[in-house]
């Protein structure tokens, strides 16, 4: 028997490559390697439960609350200067790798799909862990790892990440804006995350449109990174080109998808290289794998260097080396005065790292060495540094912090804490002590509830009043959908509260039919007024009165059905004012593909029904509430602009199981009409009778299997009532996906 074929395993087959990017031996290929187009429906499920050691109803905000966070500091504080022989601090204080720790675990934040950030400390997963751009950030996640252990569950990595940060800068001087904690860890890589289109780390070639320079120079959306496996640009410029005009529209841009503006994107720059300095000091052929390619001994560390020690003064990471400031480990303006100060000229590292330095050897010895008696070098800046006094936007804001250091020392603490709590959501998910009390533009402020709430008995007379309006089933269902389905889960924004809906830009946004919305705003603000002028305390806002709305038209249509349900409803929203809403910061949520609606606004790469699964993940849905969702959403006539696209029914406005029924049917044969195969018409199988239309979003749920299958649970005998279940149970889900504040009350 060939030895190839004896595997221990049961089961066991032989050994094969994987073809997939990053595929290991010994593990043959999988759907998806076969399939390379298949549409991943399993991402709906990823982040299981069962991975947490913790248990599904560990409530972490609650055990946040029991820790003596100053005791947490405090231990904090002594690691910052307690050098470990593993890796040695620089000038003896891991402050400035701490900053660099907590800044690229929320550097990955991108303001368009919501992704990145902090929240679930996925800095500790692939494929973050193991991006050129994080070398070594390994070591500084094992040296705060004692203090995780020391406080276990009550401290997530996430929130411990961020705090060490924090510490960090206060330890050198510097105070922060605050701290909030809560941010709940996940246990498992995101493998829902589009990070580029590149199949090879560290390479630039696919994300971006146009020549540098150029109006039409852009990146892909929704990437953020210049390039694969970095967080922000290449610190040599566009393809280390050493253009510091070019390097500024790449920083712009990238800054710009992280929801940073000039001025908070110039701050975070100087005020993050204020600190500490880059590391070049071997030749890069001395560095190991990343840790995801490191071998079992290496114990989850990577970019081990055998040049000697392989540390301290032989410390290779970007490859660049030297420090912005003679007291790297101090708070000062310094950065800003070196940038200034000199005419620079390029230099390239022992590493091979280009960087700047003062022409002519001027200061040549002005930068003690991080670890080496009586040593000292240069000042040295990077393309992406020279770019802020090149670039003359730029440049004029660091004029202005220059002449007054108090402005930067404000900027940068906002724009640090915009940093670190951007994917946070909402100021109400905050927990701790040092929650600053300023409620900030980019949270999403919603007044807080000031009056008592609407009882079960005022819910009914409501409900009654709108039913008898005049407004259709299919209006009620489409603006509720519309005010709640922008929530996302990966930054906790969006949502039916704060009733954005009736503000700009929402109100303008073409998925959400204007003139319709319009219409029953005006009709639903009557009712509002009526109500809330009636003797008493009790009030109803627009944000409930807008959910309850869509909660009386579905038991009505549920009831024409003969399945009759009562849908949950629990008050308590608030409107946003005008005067709170930035509009730039809630326009990043309009949609541009839903195929919840049938909506497609322009032409996309991607396919349809991807950002349909893409955009059910961002909502939080498993698989068979997506498709309840959808069956239910289109016999109730809830597409953007009114279209007969996937409404399988006679019955319009009648919950049924008719979509699932019709779709099922193998009588019907589907053609596409268009070039791009995004509609189609269904036609009697021989006698060529026009029966139905669709759009991918709709067919998909007959094509995919998995999908297909929950469509003939609730399409068989006995289904409706299932169906009509799993609809009000996901509908209610995504009314209440925002209710931030009953979630944290329970941990208070």
């Amino acid at each position: 028997m060939a030895d190839s074929s004896k595997c221990p395993i049961a089961g066991g087959r032989q050994v094969i490559q994987s073809k997939r990017i990053g595929g290991a031996m010994g593990t043959s290929p999988m759907n998806a390697d076969w399939w390379p187009n298949r549409l991943p429906v399993e991402l709906l499920h990823s982040q299981s439960p069962d991975a947490n050691p913790y248990g599904a109803d560990f409530n972490y905000p609650a055990a946040f609350n029991s820790l003596d966070i100053e005791a947490v500091k405090k231990d904090i504080f002594e690691m910052l200067t307690t050098s470990q022989d593993f890796w040695p601090a620089d000038y003896g204080n891991y402050g400035p790798q701490m900053i660099r720790m907590a800044w690229h675990a929320a550097g990955t934040y991108r303001v368009a799909d919501g992704r990145g950030g902090t929240a679930e400390g996925l800095i500790r997963f692939a494929p973050i862990n193991s991006w050129e751009d994080n070398g070594n950030i390994d070591k500084s996640i094992r040296l705060i790892q004692p203090i995780k252990q020391k406080y276990g569950e009550k401290l997530s990595w996430a929130d411990l990440i961020v705090l060490t940060g924090n510490c960090a800068l206060e330890q050198m001087g510097f105070k922060t804006f605050g701290f909030g904690g809560g941010r709940i860890d996940a246990w498992e890589a995101d493998d829902a995350s589009y990070w580029g289109p590149e199949e090879e780390m560290a390479t630039q070639d696919k994300r971006w449109e146009g020549e540098p320079g150029t109006d039409e120079y852009d990146l892909e959306n929704p990437l953020a990174a210049s390039r694969q496996s970095l967080i922000y640009v290449h610190p040599e410029g566009p393809f280390s080109n050493m253009d510091p005009l070019s390097s500024a529209q790449e920083i712009r841009i990238t800054f710009g998808r992280m929801a940073m503006n000039d001025e908070e994107t110039v701050a975070l720059i100087a005020g993050g290289h204020a600190f500490g300095k880059s590391h070049g000091g071997s030749k890069k052929s001395h560095v190991g794998p990343e840790p995801n390619a490191a071998p079992i001994e290496a114990q989850g560390l990577g970019w081990l260097n055998d040049n000697q020690h392989g540390n301290a003064e032989l410390t290779t990471t970007n490859g660049i080396e030297g420090a912005w400031t003679s007291n790297p480990t101090r708070w000062d303006n310094e950065y800003l005065e070196n940038l200034f100060k000199y005419e620079w000229e390029q230099t390239t590292s022992e590493a091979g790292g280009k960087s700047w330095r003062p022409k002519n050897g001027v200061d040549a010895d002005r930068i003690p060495d991080a670890h080496l008696e009586g040593v000292s070098h240069p000042p040295m800046m990077m393309t992406s540094d020279i770019a802020l006094i090149t670039d003359p936007a730029y440049r004029e804001i660091c004029e202005r912090f220059l002449k007054d250091r108090s402005l930067l020392d404000d900027a940068f603490a906002r724009a640090w804490y915009k940093l670190t709590h951007r994917d946070m959501g909402p100021k109400n998910r905050l927990i701790g002590d040092e929650v600053p009390e300023e409620e900030l533009s980019w949270q999403d402020p919603i007044p807080e509830c000031d009056h008592p709430l609407i009882n079960e008995t005022d819910v009914k007379q409501l409900k009654q009043q709108i039913l008898s309006s005049g407004l259709s089933v299919s209006a009620l269902v489409s603006v509720a959908w519309a005010s709640a389905s922008t929530y996302r889960k990966t930054d906790f924004r969006g949502g039916a509260n704060g009733a954005h809906i009736r503000l700009a830009p929402m109100k303008n946004w073409e998925v959400n039919n204007p003139e319709q919305l319009a219409q029953v705003l005006s009709v639903l603000e009557d009712i509002q007024a009526e109500f809330n002028g009636k003797p008493g305390d009790k009030k109803v806002s627009m944000a409930d009165l807008i959910v309850l709305a869509g909660a009386a038209a579905i038991e009505k249509a549920a009831d024409a059905a003969g399945t009759p349900v009562t849908v949950p409803f629990m008050p308590g929203r608030m409107d946003a004012l005008e005067e709170q809403t930035d509009a730039d910061n809630i326009a990043v949520l309009e949609p541009l593909v839903d195929g919840f609606r049938n909506y497609r606004k322009g032409q996309y790469k991607v396919e349809t029904e991807r950002m349909l699964i893409d955009r059910a993940y961002l909502l939080d849905l498993t698989a068979p509430e997506l498709t309840a969702l959808i069956g239910g959403l289109r016999v109730l006539g809830t597409n953007h602009d009114n279209s007969a696209h996937g409404v399988f029914t006679d019955k319009v406005g009648v919950l049924s199981n008719d979509f699932f029924v019709n779709l099922l049917d193998i009588e019907t044969k589907w053609q596409p009409v268009d070039e791009d195969k995004e509609v189609f018409e269904g036609k009697h199988y021989k006698t060529g009778e026009k029966r139905w239309t669709a759009t991918r979003a709709d067919l998909v749920f007959g094509s995919e299997p998995q999908l297909r299958q929950v469509v003939t649970a609730f399409g068989s005998e006995g289904g409706n009532k299932r169906f009509v279940d799993t609809f009000v149970k996901a509908w209610h889900k995504v009314m209440m996906a925002d209710r931030f504040e009953l979630k944290n009350a329970l941990y208070r």
